[in-house]
């Protein structure tokens, strides 16, 4: 071989070496990028559970806004009703549920709520219930007259037993229009005798008004609360019941910390003459005039609950003119009522609950309870 030939055979060996190379390390390239992407694709589709941002499922059963319970909602979502949700660096967990649709139990109203698996008995109790969220939305429609419109409760002190009153119900509630609405609780009566269609709720703001401010028709309502809460501002509150005495704590960060006691062992609703002023003008005209049992609560199980019992239904208001609302519900068509706005939705972002030792199943209030309507 000439030198000429030599020359051309060596400079063709080392480009095609380089080529050779070069081509390889494009391919690996695309492989590094083709995995790359791949595992981003991992990680936009892992779902985020419930139970991973407040782990207590253990302690609740969830029911959901069709009216159904799912039992204990560990590894658990569905996106028209409970999910969960991130923004900035916090995961919440988010209860939805629409204004009308199938109920559970013998409720008007829908519900996305857990309900705790055990109770307990407030003469003997010492159980603790906290939580921080926020309200995101209340129903669009409704008769501004009855006091329920635009409400939604986000936890509660409920009774396995007897009539199954509530001692407790924590509402927001808030107006079209309005920037702020109102946080307050209710105490409900455990009415006297076997016919409970008597009871009545007595309604105390913790920041804006309580439940009886109402709107002068249909569609004109009250003056905006000053000291009210914005949808999408965080509150807390912690419910904790002892030796028959329950203690309420509310706290959000622009508001004065409110706190509350009742007693649920001894009623101080006794007599027609005890009946509070509010109680005369909103419950007593619709024939809601009971009193209540001298022990109150003694000796009835009870459970916590919270998330997003919607208090607006499409009942018309001449069936009561305080808890049968008149707002919009597709026919029950929930995709129709969440893109008009007519459904409640609360986020969660942290909570605990805290049972004595003293606690039973509370099973009987499940299986009683467990029809759709």
């Amino acid at each position: 071989m000439n030198k000429k030939n030599s020359t051309f055979l060596t400079t063709f060996l080392v480009f095609s070496f380089f080529l050779i190379l070069s081509g390889c390390k494009t391919e690996a390239k695309k492989k590094d990028a083709s995995s790359t992407h791949g595992t981003e694709k991992i990680e936009e589709a892992k779902t985020v559970y419930a139970s991973e941002v407040i782990p207590f499922f253990d302690d609740w059963k969830l029911i959901l806004g069709d009216g159904s319970n799912v039992g204990h909602a560990n590894n658990f979502e569905n996106k028209d009703f409970f999910y969960t949700t991130n923004e900035g660096n916090s995961d919440w967990v988010v209860f939805k549920t629409p204004n009308g649709g199938n109920t559970h139990g013998t409720s008007n109203n829908t519900r996305t709520e857990l309900a705790q698996v055990k109770k307990w008995y407030p003469k003997t109790a010492n159980d603790k219930l906290t939580a921080t969220l926020k309200v995101m939305n209340v129903s669009a429609t409704g008769d501004a007259r009855v006091a329920a419109t635009h409400a939604v409760v986000v936890g509660q002190i409920h009774s396995a037993d007897a009539h199954e009153n509530e001692p407790l119900k924590i509402f927001y509630k808030k107006f079209p229009g309005h920037t702020k609405g109102s946080v307050f609780w209710h105490y409900e009566i455990n009415t006297a005798g076997d016919d409970n269609s008597g009871r009545w709720d007595y309604s105390t703001a913790v920041w804006g008004n309580n439940f009886s401010a109402v709107g002068s028709d249909v569609n004109t309502y009250p003056e905006e609360p000053e000291d009210g809460i914005a949808l999408g501002e965080e509150f807390s509150y912690e419910i904790e019941v002892a030796n028959g005495v329950m203690k309420l704590t509310f706290t959000s960060k622009e508001h004065e910390t409110k706190t509350f006691t009742k007693n649920l062992i001894a009623s101080e609703y006794t007599t027609t003459a005890d009946i509070p002023e509010q109680t005369q003008k909103l419950f007593v005209p619709i024939g809601q005039d009971g009193v209540e049992r001298k022990e109150a609560y003694t000796g009835e199980g009870c459970f916590f609950k919270l998330g997003a019992y919607n208090q607006t239904n499409g009942k018309s208001p001449d069936v009561n003119k305080n808890w049968c609302s008149g707002a919009e519900t597709h026919d029950g068509d929930i995709q129709k009522q969440y893109a008009d706005g007519n459904y409640a939705e609360v986020w969660f972002k942290t909570a605990s609950i805290t049972i004595s030792d003293d606690a039973v199943s509370n099973e009987g209030y499940f299986s009683k309870n467990d029809k759709i309507n």
